[in-house]
């Protein structure tokens, strides 16, 4: 059975310097992306991982948008430095004028 991207509850954890995106999969499992900010400085991501059991679905992808709809919705840029962040901007063009 495939899950799908609404099945997933994305958290936002965000601490003065550091945050994460993260989905809780399982009991002891959970998928995240974590970033850097300062002040008004972009959102720098440099981690996602997700589980090698829940891998293939979609997951990571799913913390992706969730950072890019809070850009739009915040007015920040992003800076990826997770190479799966960077391939995914790469595939979606149009999140180009998030890229700070």
């Amino acid at each position: 059975m495939t899950m799908v991207e609404d099945d997933y509850k994305i958290t936002r954890e965000e601490g003065p310097t550091r945050g994460r995106y993260v989905i809780r999969l399982a009991p002891g499992a959970e998928a995240e992306m974590t970033y850097r900010k300062s002040g008004d400085g972009p959102m720098i991501i440099d981690h996602t991982g997700v589980p090698p059991a829940f891998e293939g679905r979609g997951i990571a992808l799913q913390l992706v948008k969730a950072a890019i709809a809070d850009a739009r919705a915040q007015g920040f840029k992003i800076t990826p430095v997770c190479p799966y962040v960077v391939v995914q901007f790469r595939r979606h063009p149009e999140w180009n004028d998030l890229l700070g």
